[in-house]
């Protein structure tokens, strides 16, 4: 297992609730697109209800802060492109390098 700084679990606090937010922003914007087309309305409804399903089980929305899964999570967030890799710049160099080369190694 990966052992986290206590420098970069704090740094990932801070963040997350700005990724967070941000995605979620990014979502409701989406979510609105959906409501207006020109369909159906039940359709649209169906449509975004089923959006919604998935969306909120994304790392963007819902996330086990727990210290082990730090990592994971950032995978996911990189993932999912919630982040980018310079979104990682206030982390140590040991962390982003580490992220990095597991980001490579799966191409």
């Amino acid at each position: 297992m990966y052992e986290i700084k206590e420098s970069d679990w704090k740094i990932f606090r801070k963040k997350i609730i700005g990724w967070q937010e941000n995605y979620m922003q990014k979502l409701n914007k989406e979510y609105i697109e959906i409501l207006q087309r020109d369909e159906n309305p039940a359709k649209n409804f169906w449509d975004l209800e089923n959006r919604i399903f998935h969306d909120k089980k994304s790392v963007g929305v819902v996330i086990d802060m727990r210290r082990s899964m730090m990592f994971n999570n950032i995978l996911s967030l990189l993932n999912e492109e919630i982040i980018q890799l310079d979104d990682l710049n206030d982390f140590s160099e040991e962390f982003q390098n580490d992220i990095k080369d597991v980001v490579n190694m799966l191409g």
